[in-house]
């Protein structure tokens, strides 16, 4: 009589491997999350701190001190296009001195630039 040999994988192995991965995947997945959820943030503030300059530049183009986005985001204007990254809302003017305060981001957060 031939010992009947054991090959491939039993079910209680490959059950321990699914819940060894999932457990992987649970832990994984917060880091994943900040690290979005930092990048939005940096490429947000990246988005403030150009605009601010733009205003800057504007308030000593035109002797003014307040000056609204349309007047600086456009093809002919100091920045070319200001691009959503989490559904953000940014002022829609500009005042010398003033924070920059950016609403909305991802629909819970808000960021603040000070120039």
């Amino acid at each position: 009589m031939k010992n009947k040999s054991s090959q491939g994988f039993t079910l209680v192995e490959i059950m321990i491997v699914v819940v060894i991965i999932g457990l992987l995947a649970a832990m994984a997945i917060p880091a994943f999350q900040k690290v979005r959820t930092s990048s939005q943030d940096k490429a947000i503030l990246n988005n403030a701190r150009q605009l601010a300059a733009a205003a800057d530049q504007y308030f000593l183009e035109n002797g003014v001190s307040s000056v609204s986005q349309g007047n600086l985001v456009g093809a002919a204007n100091y920045v070319k296009a200001l691009n959503l990254v989490a559904n953000e809302s940014y002022p829609g003017s500009y005042t010398q001195g003033q924070t920059i305060t950016v609403g909305g981001v991802a629909g819970a957060r808000t960021i603040t630039y000070a120039p």
